[in-house]
């Protein structure tokens, strides 16, 4: 049987129900990391990096191998990308050789247009705009410590810092997606693009969430069920730190925030983090903090989504039970 092909470029790429789906998978994922071999074979699967990386590169690496593929790793300078070969050409040539491309890049338009010529699914691994591995793990994680993926609809999430980034739009979109109640701060000037906010304030009262975008880090914080943050600086701005950081600094995550929160509150932030920042080190190696747990769940989510996509290409329902 032919399935449909399908691609996860942003968080609202796919609806509640099927978010559910990939997260009850990334839940069997964690109780046995063999749960599915979808690339048995080996089938090579191309990871390619524009950008650094930890977390992205070890999950996908190793997730593709437990999944019974072959993590094919590319970096900028090793591929004719870096040489500027068009993002189409490169496309139609992973394609005929991949069953999946996993992509960690710039500009959203670019794994756009990769989609838009591959014939095997394309997974976004982070550009500028969006982060929604991130966010799938992220979910997974409060899915993990409170009650199942089930329990997800009607929590509160709140998002602290550079609210016009990707891991912002990211929370905005996914939160919404799973019919959660996402409220964003951060300063003037670093607010989410209206046109997202617009999006997810749709998506969420389709799934009975809501949206809250704010300058007031302490409205956001206030009996939220989850606390995240992310460096207030993106990759390639580490020379304005000391500027971009100014406005940053009453979103800090600290003990102060944090007792605002339910007193059962989870803390998380996607990594790096720079303690006495963003975050202080009592609140990111305190008890609420399950960031570890995060970090890992990185690996069950991505195979649990790869293993999804897959599953609607083939059309081969028993990978997605």
């Amino acid at each position: 049987m032919t399935g449909q092909l399908r691609h996860m470029l942003r968080d609202d790429d796919v609806s509640h129900e099927e978010q559910k789906q990939i997260l009850e998978l990334g839940m069997k994922f964690r109780e046995n990391r063999f749960y599915r071999q979808p690339f048995a074979g080996p089938q090579g699967v191309a990871v390619l990096f524009d950008k650094p990386s930890t977390r992205t590169r070890t999950s996908f690496s190793i997730g593709v191998a437990e999944l019974g593929g072959y993590p094919l790793v590319i970096d900028k300078s090793g591929s004719q990308l870096g040489r500027g070969e068009p993002v189409a050409d490169t496309s139609r040539v992973l394609s005929g050789m991949a069953y999946g491309i996993v992509w960690r890049t710039f500009g959203q338009e670019r794994v756009e247009e990769m989609a838009k010529y591959a014939t095997c699914p394309v997974v976004n691994a982070l550009t500028d705009q969006f982060h929604p591995c991130q966010v799938l793990a992220d979910l997974l994680t409060i899915a993990q410590f409170r009650g199942g993926v089930d329990a997800l609809a009607g929590k509160t999430i709140a998002y602290l810092g550079d609210a016009a980034n990707n891991m912002a739009n990211s929370y905005l979109l996914g939160g919404a997606v799973a019919g959660m109640h996402v409220r964003v701060a951060g300063p003037y000037g670093y607010l989410p693009d209206k046109a997202i906010v617009a999006d997810a304030e749709r998506i969420a009262a389709e799934n009975g969430g809501s949206i809250l975008v704010t300058t007031d880090p302490k409205e956001a914080v206030a009996d939220a069920d989850c606390v995240f943050t992310d460096t207030w600086v993106s990759m390639g701005e580490e020379a304005e730190y000391a500027i971009r950081s100014k406005p940053f600094w009453p979103y800090q995550v600290n003990d102060e925030l944090m007792a605002l929160a339910k007193p059962d509150a989870l803390f998380q932030h996607c990594l790096p983090a720079y303690r006495g920042k963003e975050v202080t080190s009592s609140v990111i190696d305190g008890p609420q903090s399950v960031v570890w747990d995060e970090a890992e769940n990185r690996l069950h989510a991505q195979k649990a989504l790869l293993t999804w996509l897959v599953g609607q290409q083939r059309g081969d329902d028993a990978l997605l039970a």
